[in-house]
């Protein structure tokens, strides 16, 4: 299953010697940076700042640490708590062609918005808008909807949006790999940038003030109406195709292993566009995925086509600053 993971990935968390040859760009990458973060800070560049305060939940680090479940876990909170919360996403993996900004609806398919914005809208229900510029995305957003707060799903890096609060998380097995920037290694930003953010999570870490847990709710059929006879839900120690298109997906593998399923694995790249095409050959028994790759897959689903509903647990302390963010500004 590692070989799966493409070789310079790879080579940046096993901090591979042949790396230092990239030392030189990874220096003019670090200026670059710099340079475009310090025209925001002095005003050379315009930063747009909202009516209602915006949190970033985002990375420094190349590929997958669980941003989206994180938002979800916010979302929910915040609705939970009688607020109406917002959120903005830069829609990754949409078809080429697509229009932005684009608001996500119950219509809207992976090729219009990008998985995650997608499947953000389908578990919550609240107002998404997608667009590489971020900015557009929130003005659509506050043009018509009325919300207390609007989290964005990645941006850290997007310093043209304003923002009152930001939320970084690392892998707390992969950490920050060999600690160079682009390309020598996987940092979009220098590490001192987390000593920047308002609030730090370790995905898989235990820690009572910055550990994120993802909890599994159990399998749910990727279509819910059928006239097909009803599939039985795969039981532990069964035989299972396990199949995803995510950033880190021998964790979602340990999950299938660890509930005693014997898996039949295939990797795909993240973001992967699904089609009826990728599961020929796969009717001998049944398929799990990801609920992210599930959306992608509604279309064409069979009955035998499951999806492991995971949830992120985030600290209490972490809920609480946000929802206090959550006040019309004076």
């Amino acid at each position: 299953m590692a070989a799966a993971e493409p070789a310079l990935l790879r080579a940046w968390y096993r901090s591979a010697p042949w790396l230092w040859l990239l030392r030189p760009l990874e220096l003019l990458f670090r200026g670059v940076s710099w340079m475009r973060r310090r025209a925001y800070r002095c005003g050379l560049l315009s930063v747009y700042r909202a009516a209602v305060p915006v949190v970033v939940v985002g990375n420094i680090t190349v590929g997958g640490t669980g941003k989206t479940p994180v938002v979800i876990a916010l979302v929910e909170a915040l609705q939970a708590r009688g607020l109406r919360p917002g959120v903005i996403s830069r829609g990754y993996g949409a078809a080429r062609g697509a229009v932005f900004p684009h608001r996500v609806g119950a219509d809207s398919s992976a090729r219009d918005c990008g998985d995650e914005p997608l499947l953000i809208h389908l578990r919550t229900g609240a107002p998404c808008v997608v667009s590489p510029n971020r900015v557009a995305a929130l003005r659509m957003l506050l043009a018509d909807t009325t919300v207390d707060l609007v989290l964005s799903d990645d941006g850290l890096q997007h310093y043209a949006l304003g923002r009152d609060f930001e939320i970084a998380l690392m892998d707390a097995s992969r950490q920050l790999g060999n600690g160079f920037c682009l390309p020598a290694g996987p940092l979009r930003e220098p590490r001192a940038r987390l000593n920047e953010v308002d609030y730090l999570l370790c995905r898989g870490s235990d820690d009572p003030r910055h550990g994120v847990i993802y909890e599994s709710q159990g399998l749910v059929r990727v279509i819910e109406e059928t006239n097909a006879a009803p599939a039985a839900i795969p039981a532990p120690g069964s035989a299972i195709h396990a199949i995803t298109g995510i950033g880190q997906p021998q964790q979602f593998f340990a999950s299938l292993e660890a509930a005693g399923f014997s898996l039949s694995p295939r990797v795909l790249p993240d973001h992967h566009p699904f089609s009826a095409a990728d599961f020929a050959g796969l009717d001998d028994k049944p398929i799990i995925m990801t609920e992210k790759d599930a959306v992608k897959c509604r279309g064409f689903a069979t009955p035998q086509m499951w999806f492991l509903k995971i949830s992120a647990r985030v600290p209490a302390p972490l809920l609480e600053a946000v929802a206090a963010l959550a006040h019309p500004r004076s």
